[in-house]
């Protein structure tokens, strides 16, 4: 099993490799075409701001790559936004796999704080046989880790919610195309098993 990590500007990919080790895969970093293309699946993770990393994927022929990938795609945090259509993040268009506009969170009470910071629960809402194996055996009530000031609302495509200041989808699924805005890297035994899932998915 070849596991390629997207390179690019962004914060905690580290993280991603460390969590990918511990599952027993050496995965590869890479922004090399060939080396995404090949391999088995592809995660596209990162902390950082849109148009920045917009920039960087187009500089370097990213963009049309991630579009084409026909394996398993795992969009983490910003990963997520970026596969969207476009973000408020910089009034960015995005690669556009998911039919969403990116947001930020509007406070609407003082204990309202943006970024959204720590752990939360998700529901999940797809019931599609991708979307259930990629969330098998979470048991009940997952809590998983966020940080984000930009979420996506809900959609076609949502396949798990969760709610700060409002409700917004914490994962979505089209295709060969799965994300999560959290950070199973982080999220502990629960997000250890959303990667492994991801690994073992049938596609």
């Amino acid at each position: 099993m070849q596991v390629a990590i997207v390179k690019y500007n962004a914060g905690n990919v580290y993280s991603v490799v460390n969590a990918v080790r511990r599952l027993g895969i050496d995965p590869v970093l890479t922004d090399d075409p060939v080396l995404l293309r090949q391999a088995d699946r592809v995660i596209f993770p990162g902390q950082g701001e849109a148009r920045t990393a917009m920039e960087y994927l187009h500089q370097h022929g990213l963009v049309e790559v991630i579009r084409s990938l026909k394996q398993p795609v795992l969009g983490i945090c910003i990963g997520q936004q970026l596969l969207c259509s476009h973000s408020e993040e910089g009034d960015v268009d995005c690669i556009g796999i998911f039919d969403a506009e990116v947001k930020r969170f509007q406070p609407q009470r003082h204990e309202d704080k943006v970024p959204c910071m720590g752990w939360n629960r998700i529901e999940v809402r797809d019931e599609k046989p991708e979307v259930r194996n990629l969330f098998a055996g979470l048991g009940e009530d997952p809590y998983v880790y966020f940080v984000h000031s930009y979420y996506v609302p809900l959609c076609h495509d949502t396949a798990a919610v969760s709610d700060y200041i409002l409700p917004y989808s914490a994962a979505l699924q089209k295709d060969n195309f799965y994300t999560c805005q959290f950070h199973p890297e982080k999220s502990g035994s629960v997000g250890e098993r959303i990667l492994r899932n991801f690994i073992n998915i049938k596609h």
